[in-house]
């Protein structure tokens, strides 16, 4: 039987953004234990970026309820956190 995932809430949102970037590169989580430096080794490309960014938006403004330019605040500080560098 298939585990049913949990859905996107407030308390679970940074999580599985950063898994849904990750998957994008083909990581996982539990891949950032064995790298210490997986924010400066791994990248993605611009497309990718672009694409991260429209899901992360989308995502963040059915959550919370956000406006669009709140979300765009709130991911700007997600990639200051968590964003994987751009290589093209």
């Amino acid at each position: 039987m298939m585990k049913k995932k949990a859905p996107i809430n407030r308390g679970n949102i940074m999580r599985h953004l950063i898994e849904y970037q990750l998957d994008m590169v083909g990581k996982r989580l539990v891949d950032t234990l064995d790298d210490d430096k997986w924010y400066f080794n791994w990248t993605m490309t611009r497309d990718q970026h672009i694409e991260f960014n429209k899901y992360a938006i989308r995502t963040m403004k059915k959550v919370f309820k956000f406006n669009t330019n709140k979300a765009r605040a709130n991911l700007d500080w997600f990639h200051e956190q968590f964003g994987l560098r751009i290589k093209n």
